[in-house]
């Protein structure tokens, strides 16, 4: 049997207690209730043959082979949609069953192509198994059926009987019809797991077969490519390009997903060190068994040509780069960053953490920073997109982190989804909550854009409360005030698990008239009586669970938007249990476990500031130094510090500050002055157009460690082939550190995790061993919940009893006006992940080959823009240029881009403004104006240039070596 159909398929039990017991084939069988008559024989031990079921999908009955014969009735039915009762007796190998089944198999094969032996599935195609498992040797009716080597269509404007060719359009998989049996199992996998729709059956009888949308090419229609169809598909129908290229894969391990927070379980099928492919692995509890396009088949940049495999030093940044060996790279930077601190002092120097990289690797980062550097400089890529979160949650609830695991959305009556696009962001998320919402749950959006949780004809968003960019603040203390006026707040939870007093005081603030939806409607944009329904619908539909994005935290009220979130679902009670709870979506794959492991300058791991002595203690002992107990630089002061002359030298693993963070300028200025910047990554990335020393970095394949997700689950990476540069990331941090004068000796990533465990609370119980049995846990997970943590707050807050905030509405200093009188906000794309140094080095490129400007039809007529015209962006910090993309997705006066390539850098024209509490950059609200252009501006030109630049230098590399 193949890897990917190791799985047991069958309908899954129901959730009823009542057990019932039965008789299958002469053994008795004690089940659930409900379960279908194929699991309950799976729990006996007995295969019934099948091909139309698995357990991605509901049960379907359509292929006929897993009948079965119960005493007492008359007929064969389906054991997939049979459920099991009190008392059956259950046969499924009688004689009659046998013949039936041969006889369903005869026709099946007598309509397939005679390719077995040269078939790409071969050694894993169900078909094949299903012939075998009934004994089918020979067919009595030839093999001359017509049902998937002709096309036969009314509507052919060709001769009537052709071939149908295959569809390759698909950069990943190809599509055979005539190798399709009509199984329904890939259309049922787009409807009921991806719910997305793409996939039917077209025609009737023979002439039946599944097409993507009406006669469109995979490419053409609405196919997300998130691979359920292909993972679903019994025969070759439906299969992965690089199966058939490289083969079927012998050996596999299991590890996560490298993009973004929602932390999906692999299995890495492997033939020796090559990937074949990545497999969504059914008991990966952040997924559930299903992917999305990234994850599934966007891992080609692990071997692209574009890598770098040695260290690289140069003088001055107008020099050309040089090979040296590792030795000589360690030594290099040690001497420099000696030299910096001697000559400017010891806070002269700092590094920054990647959440790409592990949980042990960054824990090593700033280890090295506090422990070899002296200081406490070190920051994370979070500051940029979820700092807001971990200061808002924290002083609401007393955690930085979200509540609840993402199963939880199975059991919620009402969503709001504010400031994020799951179905871009974190779409296996998605599929999960439309699952719910077509199941009957209500959605509240609240966003500038109608993103496609409001556009879905398949689901329908309660309420939109399209808010102008740069107000959420006002809009969600504005829910609260109908909640609380209305008297629709939740008294009970509040007077048991929050200080009443401070609820008194903030139920006043926010009854105050200026915070009604009538009060605010001039300020936000949104229609005062869409916001009381929205208000009420949440606080009595039930369980009430928001989730929210960086839609939420890149404002200069980032922190205070989280703080009214957090009072909102207080509120309504609705923290502590299944189905509610305050949900961000994290960015990338790592930047929960980033934050965990004390990236920040002014915490340590757990979240534990660097001032309190008792925490201090427990790593001067271990380490065997000093830390320091004041605050060090965060990234922003790191480069206002470089610019001024005081800070000199930078470790950078694993980010590109140049393209990810705000005002382009300001930190190619602060690189421009520092003496000595390393950057650690895979490719020569836009930070390294500054750097003095290049150090390789490894993939997620090339590597042990853990991920952190956004439901708090610590997930096993595991190394699957040897790394390229020779070293896994945190095997660079340990020899730098080494080189510096630390004595580490670690020989695995466990010791590390073990290090972690014993000095951080929350991951107290937490050890490779416990992974290994257990698959992930959730912290905190220590004595008091040895298995992990998947609800926070149950009981109780982590703080003590709940805290209200009042949350202050102030408007941004970033202001439209006759000059600008346009709002650019940002975000993502779903082929595409964050600066796309990874997704641009993939065939996802062909689904956005550049950054456009989304513009609404009334904007764009003022303008005199077309379609696909070039036009100029300008802001008071910049301008840019890419072509226009006329939408309604965006209200007049709101424009939106992604920042992927850095071709068309959004970040050129973003302002420096960040949010109050955390300095995390205001991303969202930029004023702009928009015209006509004739093409790409100076500055790229001149990229374009640069970045010729740098592949020569690559391919001359790779010719010397």
């Amino acid at each position: 049997m193949s890897l990917i159909h190791e799985i047991d398929f069958g309908t899954p039990a129901s959730k009823s207690e009542k057990m019932i017991s039965l008789t299958i084939d002469g053994n008795e069988v004690t089940v659930p209730e409900g379960t279908s008559l194929m699991r309950a024989a799976m729990e006996a031990g007995i295969q019934v043959p099948k091909l139309c079921a698995t357990d991605m999908v509901d049960a379907f009955g359509s292929c006929r082979l897993c009948l079965i014969e119960i005493e007492g009735r008359n007929g064969t039915p389906a054991s997939c949609t049979t459920p099991a009762m009190q008392g059956l007796v259950v046969h499924t190998q009688t004689q009659r069953l046998k013949d039936i089944r041969k006889g369903v198999m005869e026709l099946y094969i007598s309509d397939h192509p005679l390719d077995c032996l040269t078939c790409a599935a071969n050694g894993d195609c169900e078909l094949q198994d299903m012939a075998g498992a009934v004994g089918l040797r020979d067919v009595r009716y030839g093999y001359e059926g017509d049902n998937h080597v002709f096309a036969k269509s009314k509507n052919d404007n060709v001769a009537n009987d052709r071939w149908m060719p295959k569809d390759e359009s698909n950069p990943y998989f190809t599509y055979d019809p005539a190798k399709c049996i009509v199984c329904s199992r890939c259309v049922r996998a787009c409807e009921e797991v991806q719910g997305t729709f793409a996939l039917t059956i077209e025609g009737r009888g023979f002439s039946s077969r599944v097409s993507p949308g009406m006669h469109e090419h995979f490419i053409d229609s609405e196919c997300v490519s998130c691979g359920a169809c292909v993972q679903a598909c019994p025969t070759a129908t439906l299969t992965e390009k690089s199966v058939i290229q490289i083969g079927q894969p012998e050996h596999s391990k299991v590890t996560t997903c490298a993009y973004c927070g929602v932390g999906c379980s692999f299995k890495a099928e492997m033939r020796g060190e090559e990937l074949v492919r990545m497999v969504p692995y059914k008991d990966g509890k952040a997924n559930r068994g299903h992917s999305c396009v990234k994850g599934r088949f966007a891992y080609g940049y692990s071997t692209h040509k574009d890598r770098i495999l040695n260290p690289m030093i140069r003088e001055k940044v107008s020099d050309p780069w040089r090979e040296v060996t590792w030795e000589e790279a360690y030594k290099h930077v040690a001497s420099e960053f000696r030299r910096i601190q001697y000559q400017y002092g010891r806070n002269s120097i700092g590094g920054i953490t990647s959440s790409r990289c592990t949980n042990e690797e960054t824990y090593l980062v700033q280890k090295l920073v506090r422990a070899g550097f002296g200081n406490n400089n070190v920051d994370t890529c979070a500051r940029v997109c979820h700092s807001p979160t971990g200061y808002g949650l924290n002083k609401t609830f007393g955690t930085s982190a979200g509540t609840q695991d993402f199963d939880s959305v199975e059991h919620t009556d009402v969503v709001i989804v504010i400031g994020a696009n799951p179905t871009d962001g974190h779409p296996v998320f998605a599929s999960r909550l439309k699952k719910r919402l077509r199941q009957g749950a209500k959605l509240i959006v609240i966003d500038p854009r109608r993103i496609d949780l409001v556009r879905s004809p398949h689901i329908k968003a309660a309420h939109h409360l399209p808010l102008r960019p740069g107000t959420n603040v006002a809009v969600v203390t504005s829910l609260s005030h109908v909640i609380v006026t209305e008297g629709l707040f939740n008294e009970k939870f509040i007077r048991e698990r929050c200080d009443w007093d401070e609820f008194q005081d903030w139920a006043a603030f926010v009854s105050m008239p200026e915070h009604s939806p009538e009060a605010i409607e001039q300020l936000t944009g949104v229609p005062p009586q869409a916001l009381r329904e929205a208000a009420r619908l949440f606080a009595t539909g039930g369980n009430g669970a928001i989730y929210y994005g960086l839609g939420v935290t890149e404002h200069s009220q980032g922190s205070t938007t989280v703080m009214a979130i957090a009072n909102l679902a207080m509120a309504t009670g609705n923290i502590g249990r299944k189905g509610v709870g305050v949900n961000p979506l994290r960015g990338q794959n790592n930047v929960q476990g980033s934050c965990d492991m004390g990236s920040f300058p002014h915490e340590l791991p757990g979240y534990r500031h660097v001032s309190d002595d008792t925490t201090r203690d427990i790593f001067d002992k271990l380490w065997g130094v000093k830390l320091q107990n004041e605050p060090g630089l965060r990234i922003p002061n790191m480069l206002d510090a470089a610019v001024d002359g005081t800070f000199k030298g930078i470790y950078i693993q694993g980010e590109d500050i140049l393209q990810s963070d705000p005002d382009t300028k300001h930190v190619a200025a602060g690189l421009a002055a520092m003496e000595c910047v390393v950057v650690q990554d895979l490719f020569l990335n836009e930070t390294a157009n500054y750097a003095h020393v290049f150090l390789p970095g490894s993939t997620f394949l090339e590597k042990d460690g853990t991920f952190t997700n956004a439901e708090r689950r610590i997930n096993r990476v595991r190394k699957v082939m040897s790394p390229l540069n020779g070293y896994a990331d945190w095997e660079v941090t340990q020899t730098l550190a080494q080189a510096m004068g630390l004595n580490w000796n670690y020989t695995h990533p466990s010791q590390i995790m073990d290090e972690v465990a014993l000095t951080t609370p929350s991951f107290a119980g937490v050890s490779y061993d416990l992974l290994e049995k257990e698959g992930s846990v959730q912290w905190p997970c220590n004595e008091k919940a040895p298995l992990g943590t998947p609800i926070m707050h149950i009981d109780s807050f982590a703080r003590g009893k709940g805290k209200f905030v009042r949350t202050e509405y102030v408007a941004t200093d970033e202001r439209t006006g006759p000059r600008f009188p346009l709002l650019l906000t940002t975000g993502r794309i779903l082929s595409q992940y964050n600066v796309g140094a990874q997704t641009r080095r993939t065939d996802n490129v062909m689904w956005h080959e550049e950054d456009r400007l989304e513009i609404h039809a009334h904007d764009a007529e003022l303008r005199g823009i077309r379609d696909g015209d070039w036009v100029k962006i300008s802001s008071r910090s910049g301008e840019t240029t890419l072509r226009a993309l006329i939408t309604d997705r965006v209200s007049p006066g709101v424009v939106y881009t992604t920042f992927h390539h850095p071709t068309t850098q959004a970040n050129v024209i973003t302002t420096d403004f960040t949010d109050w509490a955390t300095n995390c950059p205001e991303y969202k609200v930029t004023a702009v104006q928009v015209g006509a252009s004739n093409g790409p501006s100076d500055w790229q030109i001149e990229y374009d240039e640069q970045a010729r630049k740098s592949r020569r230098i690559v391919q001359t590399l790779d010719a010397a070596e």
